[in-house]
């Protein structure tokens, strides 16, 4: 059943408490890491300056812009492994490499040479490291986004101008992050429910399998706070502010607040303190049950804020025609779903809709109605994702590998 409902507003806090503003000051120290040993920030220092060597030996001085670290690590809160030789990075390395001119071009020139030293950087430094081509105009001409907003708030410049990015004003102001981009989050994070799931479920279960699971789980449970910050326009780059906010937030303005609290602190905790779980498999799919029912009561309700419907169940909300994007462009769309689905997509019935419509849709019915076999649900998943009722993938499979093109 579905009915109308309204959008929440922006709530007022409190004002700071004495302790997250404290926690604010000691952001601000040009750290990697909030309290991992001097040898891991030494290890990272020199790790961004081999980084920084093997891009300007790739891309040329008057083309390169700047060079900044971002993710955890570029805000200082990159997650400290404790091990018995000591503390190690965990999260990935994520830079981001601006250069000048058409981002397409920059691509086909650089691509290539960049994912090479990234490979070879990665090996040494014991971490992932990635690169993201961009260009400052492009950043300055693009609409507000959570990713954008933690980039250009928050990072660590390695080459550049001290006042680059310049001009990019409306992404400093976490209130112009759309509701969609909590959206985007969820589903992103959902979709990482999805997958350990499925390794819950293989007969061998490796240790960095429960890795990924425990890591998944935990990246889950900080996202439900930060959805729910976001909708009331109080998303904080620092994830020790943004929990000290959801502490502050009235009772009355968010349902199961306590839970979340709870499943938020443990998200926080686990970001910038990872560990390898001691858990069993069978102790991890109890986990994993309790995280992905949360998950749906946050997912219901948001969408239900988002969308201005009230949702009661995954299946509603999977099955409801309504456009689950309404303020993209048509057109725009119909060009992404003719480069996803060949052409003859460019002219079909919903070519107009945003084809990430697809993976809420089919994410919804795979993650929270598994058991369900019905021909209804089964039709659907088979349009949604645009696959052959006979086909040999399974629809996880064609789901997973939707996700990874648009996301």
């Amino acid at each position: 059943m579905i009915r109308q409902k309204t959008m929440p507003g922006s709530i007022i806090l409190p004002a700071k408490s004495a302790a997250e503003s404290a926690t604010v000051r000691a952001a601000a120290v040009a750290r990697f890491t909030l309290d991992g040993s001097e040898e891991l920030e030494r290890h990272l220092t020199q790790t961004c300056e081999k980084v920084l060597a093997g891009i300007r030996a790739i891309i040329p001085a008057h083309k390169l812009e700047a060079l900044l670290l971002g993710g955890g690590y570029g805000r200082g809160q990159g997650g400290v492994l404790k091990t018995e030789s000591g503390d190690r990075p965990y999260n990935d390395l994520e830079f981001y490499v601006f250069i000048r001119g058409n981002n397409w071009l920059n691509e086909r020139l650089f691509g290539k040479g960049l994912h090479h030293l990234a490979h070879q950087l990665t090996s040494a430094a014991g971490i992932e490291i990635e690169f993201k081509i961009i260009s400052s105009a492009k950043l300055r001409h693009s609409p507000t986004s959570m990713f954008y907003y933690d980039l250009v708030v928050r990072h660590h410049r390695l080459w550049g101008d001290e006042n680059f990015p310049a001009n990019c004003e409306h992404h400093r102001d976490a209130r112009n992050i759309p509701l969609s981009e909590a959206t985007r989050l969820l589903m992103n994070r959902c979709t990482g429910l999805l997958l350990a799931r499925e390794k819950l479920e293989r007969v061998f279960l490796t240790t960095a399998d429960t890795d990924f699971v425990s890591r998944n789980l935990a990246k889950a449970q900080l996202a439900f706070g930060d959805a729910v910050l976001t909708a009331f326009g109080q998303y904080h780059w620092n994830c020790l502010r943004r929990h000290e906010r959801l502490r502050r937030v009235p009772a009355a303005s968010a349902p199961w607040l306590d839970t979340l609290q709870q499943h938020h602190a443990a998200g926080v905790k686990f970001k910038l303190h990872p560990h390898q779980t001691p858990l069993s498999r069978a102790d991890l799919r109890t986990q994993h049950e309790n995280v992905t029912a949360f998950a749906l009561k946050v997912w219901l309700w948001l969408e239900s804020c988002r969308l201005g419907m009230d949702v009661k169940s995954a299946r509603d909300y999977a099955l409801n025609p309504m456009n689950k994007y309404p303020d993209s462009n048509p057109w725009r769309n119909r060009l992404v779903n003719a480069k996803i689905f060949g052409p003859a997509a460019f002219l079909t019935k919903h070519s107009h809709r945003h084809p990430r419509e697809r993976i809420l849709n089919a994410l919804a019915l795979l993650l929270w109605e598994p058991a369900a076999s019905d021909s209804e649900r089964q039709r659907w998943l088979c349009a949604g994702l645009r696959q052959r009722p006979n086909a040999d993938a399974a629809p996880a499979e064609i789901y997973q590998k939707l996700w990874r093109q648009l996301n």
